[in-house]
């Protein structure tokens, strides 16, 4: 069914759930509206405009005793799923190091959506890709000592930022988070260093182009990456040196909705702390800060 606006929509008692994916700065309002309709909600990254908005929606969901979650597909994609196996599996033993880039070639600006470009907090590149590298950091690494941010805008004519390099300090390690909308040739999206190895892995799932060529999730190897994309492990194994590709795990987008509906049915644990999406929000506050002032933010 379609509806002539959100308030019609939410008089339909026949709908439980509902998914906000609207322009950022409208995310707050609109799960709000539907959180107080008893409604229970999806919300697209980024979760909200402020840390603030985001406390107080998940605070009204437990009031409400509503089902409440942020849409972070990318724990879900093939290669993040390879990268977290390789950690836990501790392949390459104490880890160092780690970047995790997520790159685009935008150097137009986004006509067909006049409000991806128009200046206001919650919009750019820092809310619009940083969500997902941030959660990666947060579900391998958790919660950094501080954040140090370099933030910029480099598009002819552009008015908000298309750049930004995060690196999240951690008590014995540094990881690094970049985006770039200017990125013309594909680059590793993950690069990992350890005291016994390395791993880079490209930043290739393949779930969301086959989505919009229209192919269903539910055809035999959905998710999985050509050999061509897995990633490179070099590393100290068993005393021996070893250079081989690392198979990837296939990606699985469904799973997310299937968390979803054990977690509204079965009152099971939902795909993601909702600490985790108010903790992203907080990255992003102290990234902004930093690249404002030039400092090391503490969190």
């Amino acid at each position: 069914n379609s509806y002539p606006s959100v308030e019609t929509m939410l008089t339909d008692n026949s709908i439980e759930l509902i998914v906000v994916n609207t322009p950022n700065i409208t995310h707050y309002q609109y799960a709000k509206m539907a959180l107080l309709a008893g409604r229970h909600v999806i919300v697209e990254k980024p979760f909200a405009a402020t840390s603030a908005q985001a406390k107080e929606l998940v605070q009204l969901a437990e009031n409400q005793k509503r089902f409440l979650c942020v849409y972070q597909n990318r724990r879900w994609d093939s290669d993040f799923l390879t990268v977290k196996e390789v950690i836990e599996k501790k392949l390459l033993g104490e880890l160092i190091e780690t970047e995790i880039h997520y790159d685009r070639y935008r150097l137009e600006l986004n006509d067909k959506k006049p409000h991806k470009e128009k200046p206001d907090t919650g919009v750019g590149n820092m809310y619009d890709l940083g969500p997902h590298l941030i959660d990666e950091a947060i579900v391998l690494f958790g919660k950094p000592d501080a954040v140090f941010a370099i933030i910029q805008s480099h598009r002819p004519n552009s008015l908000v930022d298309d750049y930004f390099e995060i690196k999240l300090l951690y008590p014995d390690f540094t990881c690094t988070l970049k985006s770039s909308l200017l990125v013309h040739e594909p680059q590793a999206g993950y690069i990992l260093h350890g005291v016994k190895g390395s791993f880079i892995k490209s930043r290739s799932d393949n779930q969301e182009a086959a989505l919009q060529k229209g192919i269903s999730p539910c055809v035999p190897h959905w998710g999985e990456e050509p050999e061509s994309d897995w990633g490179i492990l070099s590393a100290e194994i068993n005393g021996q040196a070893v250079r081989e590709k690392y198979p990837s795990i296939p990606g699985n987008y469904a799973k997310f909705y299937e968390l979803v509906y054990h977690s509204i049915r079965n009152k099971e644990e939902p795909p993601l702390a909702l600490r985790d999406s108010i903790l992203n929000m907080q990255i992003i506050e102290a990234a902004c800060q930093s690249g404002r002032n030039k400092e090391i933010v503490k969190l």
